[in-house]
């Protein structure tokens, strides 16, 4: 049912082209970047579909999952705060995507709605919006979640010191 190779054919499209490579200089999270982020969103994204019942609209899905978070900034660097960020970001990204891309109706809608319920006025209105919000909180929380045992490990190696 699900069209995996109309899907990593989007996504190999999208890899190549040099803004979305941009994406690796901006620092996001627990250490990653806009780029390894939204790559890992997007295959998270894919395994979920999958192993659904019902259609989606794989295209859609890939391109996205790889720009919902395509807002060309650095998190250390933002001109506000964490949850200013929460917030804006999408729109942001929206705003950039569709500046360098012709986006779908579901596009928009997955850009501007993976951060609800954060974004309270930009609810998810179709499935491959659901499915990428769900991936991007699952990746996120496993970044921090890495990131923690990182300082953790870390930690404990400079006491014993």
């Amino acid at each position: 049912m699900f069209d995996e190779k109309l899907f990593r054919e989007t996504l190999d499209a999208l890899l190549r082209d040099p803004e979305i490579r941009k994406m690796k200089q901006y620092h996001q999270h627990a250490g990653g970047n806009t780029y390894s982020h939204s790559l890992d969103v997007a295959r998270t994204s894919m395994a979920i579909a999958r192993r659904l019942p019902f259609h989606v609209k794989e295209r859609d899905l890939a391109r996205g999952a790889m720009l919902h978070d395509f807002y060309l900034y650095g998190t250390d660097d933002m001109p506000y705060t964490a949850y200013q960020h929460g917030r804006r970001h999408p729109q942001v990204s929206y705003e950039n995507a569709s500046r360098r891309f012709r986006l779908t109706a579901t596009e928009k809608d997955i850009i501007t709605s993976h951060m609800w319920p954060l974004t309270l006025t930009h609810m998810p209105r179709c499935r491959e919006s659901v499915i990428v919000s769900l991936a991007d909180k699952y990746c996120a929380s496993r970044e921090f979640i890495l990131a923690f045992r990182r300082r953790a490990r870390q930690f404990l190696t400079d006491r014993r010191r």
